[in-house]
This record gives C-alpha cells, structure tokens and sequence, in this order.
C-alpha cells in the first residue's frame, strides 16, 4: 500500500469498509427527518489495486467530493438499467469532476485509476443507515443485467 495511503489511514483513523476501502464517519446530523437523520458523511480512501464493490443505498442521494490522489472512476447502473462512468477527480480539462452525485436507489462502484490511492468524502442524505445499504451479489447482479456482465464480474466479489 502506498505510504501516503496508510498515513492517511492512520492519521484520519479508517477502517475496513465492507463494499472494499476505508471509512471513518466524520459526521451525523442532530436534525431529524422522517427516515431519520437529515445527513451523514465520511471520510472513504481506496487504495490502488482495490474497488468499492457494486452497491445501492435505498432512500438516500449520496454526493462524492474529490480530497487528494488518484481520479476515481464511479459506476452506475440506474434502476432502468443504464449504466454510465464518470470520473470523480481534479483535472477538469479531461472531464473530471470534484464532486459528483449518486441518486438513491442507482447502484454503484468504484474504482481508483491510478498506482496510489484516492482519498475521498461522501455525503448521504437523509443520513446512510446500514440497513438502507445492500451490496447485491454477483449472480444477482448477472441475472438482472446480463447485458453487462464483464463490468458486473469486475465490479463485484466472488
């Protein structure tokens, strides 16, 4: 792992997250809506050589900010089943963005493009419950879009 990367792991105290990476929760809010706190957000690093698996938070939009290192490539399939790329990153001129937004119910992944590391923020809102997070399984995945299944093999775990 990149010496940077496990700096900042340490530095910004993360943990394993189970879709791939590392998090730390840097923020709950106190204000309440009816599906529960108004918005959360974490610190989330993926070193190079790794990927947040496919994944849907159901109810929540999630927005992606850019902090330091490699762009990130972000996947998504929509319900409908279209599915794009965008690139979350610092270079502009080639199309990348500093933030870029999730809505609730689309799956996604990520993947950093690169040899070192991308250290990212992710904004849920209303706040990310686990029990709002699914991480749907490979053969799932297949059987519903069979179209798509080089991207579904790379983008899940056996």
């Amino acid at each position: 792992m990149d010496a940077r990367a496990r700096q900042i792991i340490d530095t910004l105290g993360l943990r394993a997250h189970p879709e791939g990476g590392f998090y730390r929760e840097t923020f709950r809010s106190a204000l309440h809506v009816p599906a529960g706190q108004a918005s959360t957000a974490i610190y989330f690093l993926l070193p190079a050589g790794t990927f947040s698996a496919l994944h849907v938070i159901q109810g929540s939009d999630e927005v992606w900010h850019h902090y330091e290192g490699d762009p990130v490539e972000l996947h998504t399939f929509a319900p409908n089943g279209d599915y794009a790329v965008e690139v979350l990153g610092p270079d502009f001129a080639r199309g990348q963005r500093p933030q870029l937004v999730v809505p609730a119910g689309t799956l996604q992944a990520a993947v950093p493009r690169g040899d070192r590391f991308a250290l990212c923020g992710c904004t849920v809102a209303p706040g990310f419950e686990f029990t709002n997070f699914t991480m749907p399984s490979r053969d799932e995945l297949l059987a519903r879009f069979p179209n798509h299944e080089p991207m579904i093999r790379r983008l899940t775990r056996a």
